[in-house]
């Protein structure tokens, strides 16, 4: 299954905390301390942009979360908006970015903010790593006569789901 390394490194991400994970991600995309890994997903999606006549500008994410046993477990949308199955929802406000190492969109540090009980409710943070693809068509596509058109670019990324170490 095409999952299986994302699943692997989402994984990864989950079993580190403190110094081990200092090791793996750049400072700007790591979450304050005082706070703990308590989850982790894959998405499989396609990140949405439209051309406004000069250039490639985002609107919006749309994947499926996985567990790391391959089973959806959420989607991911505008918002940017993370929705687990039993209802619970958080939006997310970028805190820090890292580039990615492939040349992937970049990886991301998000203040989440809860808007619906249930498994997502205690979220801190939320880490976009392991990201491939999604990033912006080629800047000479976007002209006065392709205004208005949207292509959606497929891309794959870890979610660690980050929560205070004191609930």
């Amino acid at each position: 299954m095409r999952f299986l390394p994302t699943a692997f490194i989402a994984a990864a991400c989950l079993a580190l905390a403190g110094p081990a994970q200092a090791q793996l991600s750049p400072t700007t995309i790591l979450p304050p301390a005082g706070n703990v890994p308590y989850d982790a997903t894959f998405a499989v999606g396609v990140q949405i942009y439209k051309c406004d006549g000069t250039a490639w500008t985002f609107v919006a994410p749309r994947a499926t979360l996985h567990n790391l046993v391959g089973k959806k477990v959420g989607d991911h949308f505008a918002g940017p908006t993370w929705r687990w199955r039993d209802g619970s929802s958080t939006v997310g406000a970028k805190v820090g970015e890292a580039p990615s190492p492939s040349g992937a969109i970049p990886h991301l540090l998000l203040r989440a903010t809860p808007t619906a009980p249930g498994h997502l409710f205690k979220t801190s943070f939320i880490q976009r790593l392991a990201t491939t693809g999604g990033t912006a068509p080629a800047a000479s596509t976007c002209t006065p006569e392709a205004a208005g058109t949207v292509r959606e670019v497929r891309y794959t990324a870890a979610y660690v789901f980050w929560r205070s170490a004191r609930k």
